[in-house]
């Protein structure tokens, strides 16, 4: 397998990095410049391996009969695309990576049979591939969706909801997860002219015509975690990120709360966000990631890293990415002598062995967090090497570049 080694010319960090389009963002327009048949415009897309695959599928011709569309490991595209080709005129197969392979998308399927969706599992019930013939002959308008699972479910759902003859009145059972993900998805129909009305547990859109719109997507906050992690465990850092806001649609932008506790304040001028360290002690204890779980991974291995023993709730849907993001988490994090304790939901570290080897060898697990996440611990470790560096792609294609400018050594 190949490996990258990256060592870090000094523990202070000054630069300015210019990331990629939001992921998350870009997926959604995609799905509606597609539905509205180009009226919506998307600009600034990202330059990310899932994003790249969606476009590409959209972008083929599936009219014809059984057309196979591979989305590989790109969660966000299956299950989008899952509602999508259900509202089509078309017969395709869906398939993907062994892993996506093993992802569940019983919820959604359940949900898009329900409003008349045909759908057959082509393998495992539960599990991609899946055959899917539309388009959707809608049965009924008011379905309820498991709220705990997956985020995504539930966005792909509202994505074609005013393309259905009766609209959807979509009912949220149980705690959502990931609520910002469906608020971005809401705030995005907004600006391509359909309204919504969210009431509790309750969001109704009813069936309406795409409005001439220009989409522009924002810098990626998930991409920004990163630079935060790495001002945390520098010995000073003056980082600026154009073109990132300070009201984004993007949940992972909670990161400048949760980096406020490390010391690592945000100050949005210039049209981005400068980043600048100061020495304060870490003293919360608990970090909840129920609204932005694609962010556990980072603050963790930081945490770990300070040995600072912090709890770590709302990691339920770990399990269920790239890769079991918690295991995978517990057996890297032990080559540090660092422990990470699941008890009843809950996450917990215990730093007392951390000792920081000369060199170190971290597994991927075919997950681009864990690649991400580990990285910044260069700044520790005078010889890092991280197994399978080209997973980056996967959302952030340029990160090793971009190390490279922030004077990290990779070779």
């Amino acid at each position: 397998m190949n490996t990258i080694q990256i060592s870090a010319a000094s523990k202070d960090i000054k630069c300015t990095i210019e990331l990629t389009g939001s992921k998350s963002e870009s997926n959604r327009a995609l799905i509606l410049n597609a539905l509205s048949k180009n009226v919506v415009q998307v600009k600034n897309l990202s330059t990310a391996a899932d994003t790249v695959t969606l476009d590409q599928i959209l972008k083929t011709e599936i009219s014809t009969d059984n057309t196979t569309l591979d989305v590989g490991p790109a969660g966000t595209a299956m299950r989008f695309l899952t509602a999508y080709a259900s509202a089509q005129n078309s017969e395709v197969v869906l398939t993907g990576s062994e892993r996506m392979l093993q992802r569940p998308v019983k919820i959604l399927v359940d949900a898009l049979r329900e409003i008349g969706a045909n759908i057959d599992y082509l393998g495992v019930d539960g599990f991609p591939p899946l055959k899917i013939k539309g388009p959707l002959v809608k049965q009924k308008s008011s379905i309820s969706v498991k709220g705990d699972i997956s985020s995504q479910y539930i966005s792909a759902l509202l994505l074609i909801a005013p393309t259905l003859d009766q609209g959807l009145e979509l009912r949220i059972s149980g705690e959502l997860t990931s609520m910002p993900y469906v608020e971005m998805t809401l705030a995005m129909l907004e600006q391509a002219g359909i309204k919504s009305d969210w009431q509790e547990n309750r969001i109704q859109i009813d069936r309406q015509d795409f409005k001439p719109s220009t989409l522009s997507i924002e810098p990626d906050w998930s991409a920004a975690s990163y630079w935060y992690a790495i001002a945390a465990l520098s010995d000073s850092a003056e980082i600026f990120l154009p073109g990132l806001t300070q009201y984004s649609l993007q949940g992972d932008s909670r990161i400048t709360e949760i980096m406020a506790n490390f010391g690592i304040t945000s100050q949005f001028i210039n049209d981005g966000v400068l980043l600048t360290k100061e020495n304060k002690k870490l003293e919360r204890r608990i970090f909840d990631f129920k609204d932005c779980p694609d962010l556990a991974q980072t603050v963790i291995v930081c945490c770990a890293a300070l040995g600072h023993d912090a709890s770590f709730t709302g990691l339920e849907t770990l399990k269920i990415k790239e890769t079991d993001r918690v295991k995978a988490l517990q057996t890297e994090l032990q080559k540090i002598g660092v422990k990470l304790i699941e008890k009843n939901l809950t996450c917990k570290l215990d730093c007392s062995g951390l000792k920081f080897p000369e060199k170190l060898k971290v597994s991927t697990y075919e997950d681009h967090r864990m690649a991400m996440a580990f990285a910044p611990l260069a700044l520790l470790i005078p010889e890092l090497e991280i197994e399978d560096p080209q997973v980056v792609e996967k959302s952030y294609p340029g990160f090793w570049n971009d190390l490279e400018k922030a004077g990290f050594r990779i070779k």
